[in-house]
């Protein structure tokens, strides 16, 4: 818990201090988080994750890079305090991240269809989930990046719908919805090992995938393989976690 208080403590910071010329195109009121909210449906067996803004959610997406290199991603991100193994990862550091993103420059859930028309690794701009593992990483403006690992590390444990990438990320196919102000997406209890007793924030941020220069997917390179540029909007104001499941 008290490696967990100072990486949210690291991502508070450089939210307040730092900034990205790029991300300034997508700083508007649908990432203007207003409220947040987890609710458990008991009879349902699932839990709810909805985050609120001021404008429409969901509605701006990225524009394209037209490659991988630099490709841009937007997340309505709730960090939690559920642990990696509670998601179907190994025991490792990190804070665990349900992150709802859209990129139109690549696909990572090559096993769903999100805008069902038959091809599997056309709709990356179609908001989805991911679970995450996020990390301090100095390397970017934001902070933080998504935890990576050596592909020969025999002790990592993925959850079967993970992409293959060498980087702490799930794809697990949750249901997405937009409407008005708001985007949601349903969690089966069971995804997350029963767990209806933890405590959460919200963040609207933007991403960047880096696969160029000494960068290969290795925590060495020149930049993380996808990495927090800017974050927007935290709906606590401080990144404290005080929210509880309802």
């Amino acid at each position: 818990m008290k490696n967990l208080a100072l990486l949210l403590i690291t991502l508070f910071s450089y939210y307040t201090a730092n900034a990205c010329d790029k991300c300034v195109n997508y700083n508007n009121e649908d990432f203007k988080i207003k409220s947040a909210s987890v609710k458990h449906d008991k009879k349902l067996g699932v839990t709810i994750w909805e985050i609120k803004v001021a404008g429409q959610a969901g509605a701006t997406t990225p524009k394209k890079a037209g490659q991988l290199n630099g490709a841009p991603v937007l997340g309505y991100v709730f960090p939690t305090t559920l642990k990696p193994t509670d998601v179907g990862f190994n025991k490792t550091e990190g804070i665990v991240a349900l992150a709802l993103t859209s990129h139109p420059d690549f696909d990572d859930t090559p096993i769903w269809d999100e805008n069902a028309d038959g091809i599997f690794d056309n709709d990356g701009i179609i908001w989805h989930p991911h679970w995450v593992i996020l990390t301090e990483d100095k390397r970017v403006p934001g902070g933080l990046s998504v935890k990576e690992f050596k592909k020969e590390d025999k002790s990592v444990i993925l959850p079967k719908t993970a992409p293959n990438m060498p980087m702490y990320m799930d794809s697990p196919g949750f249901n997405v919805v937009t409407e008005g102000n708001s985007i949601k997406v349903i969690v089966p209890d069971y995804r997350i090992n029963n767990q209806t007793n933890f405590k959460f924030d919200a963040v609207a941020c933007f991403m960047e995938v880096n696969t160029g220069g000494n960068s290969t997917h290795t925590e060495t390179g020149e930049k993380p393989m996808l990495g927090v540029y800017k974050v927007y909007a935290v709906a606590s104001g401080n990144l404290s976690l005080p929210y509880n499941v309802k």
